[in-house]
């Protein structure tokens, strides 16, 4: 039984989520607040973690910052209800593999945490390490260094550029991405790609402004060039 820990501080949200994720047989830890959230992801193993953007003691971005500075990997999704740009791109920078905006539906929530379990499971036996510029990942491990320094990337980050890698020189569409990375249909907007793929690119370019290895191609999508 896989186990999910929400951090959420709105009563009535918390109860349903948790009668919800029980029914469909998740095993559920609850937290209203921060801190005790970070407390109980830093000392227990979860599968996921549902994590509020707003809350008491010790918001959902120090909670993600802080468990991915302790070396925990466990996949976050970040419940929001901002709808600024810039305060996804800065939960993905934190370290989170998804959000999703309040008010939400209950099956696309459902969709997000089911493909985000899917994408979370180990890295194949008899993987390769790869190199482009000065950036070395290795790939059994799920590590990335540039120029010799970790780069941390969350769980999508980290599938998505090794999905380019895998597909070096081919035109992608913010479409094809959607459905071979996240692997449901039922996604929102493309434009989350942009996000993504933004933050990537803040952490392996030399220029995020004027990329070398992830290029917009225009109207079509991206291209990974090694």
């Amino acid at each position: 039984m896989k186990k999910i820990l929400i951090i959420e501080d709105d009563p009535a949200l918390l109860a349903g989520l948790s009668e919800s994720l029980c029914n469909e047989q998740y095993s559920v830890t609850r937290a209203e607040e921060g801190q005790k959230g970070y407390t109980l992801a830093l000392q227990n193993e979860f599968d996921l973690i549902l994590l509020d953007l707003i809350l008491p003691l010790k918001d959902g971005y120090d909670v993600c910052r802080d468990l991915r500075k302790e070396g925990k990997n466990t996949p976050i999704i970040m419940l929001t209800s901002k709808n600024e740009e810039i305060d996804k791109i800065l939960g993905l920078e934190m370290g989170a593999d998804d959000y999703i905006t309040k008010p939400f539906s209950l099956k696309e929530l459902l969709a997000r945490i089911k493909a985000l379990l899917r994408r979370a499971q180990p890295a194949e036996p008899g993987a390769v390490e790869y190199s482009f510029g000065n950036v070395h990942m290795h790939l059994k491990k799920m590590e990335v260094d540039k120029k010799g320094c970790p780069v941390k990337l969350s769980a999508t980050e980290y599938k998505i550029l090794k999905y380019f890698v895998e597909h070096e020189g081919e035109v992608i569409t913010r479409d094809k991405f959607l459905d071979d990375v996240w692997g449901y249909d039922a996604f929102p907007t493309t434009r989350t790609v942009d996000n993504y793929i933004l933050s990537i690119r803040k952490k392996i370019e030399d220029d995020p402004s004027s990329p070398e290895h992830i290029v917009t191609v225009h109207t079509a999508g991206y291209k990974f060039i090694k």
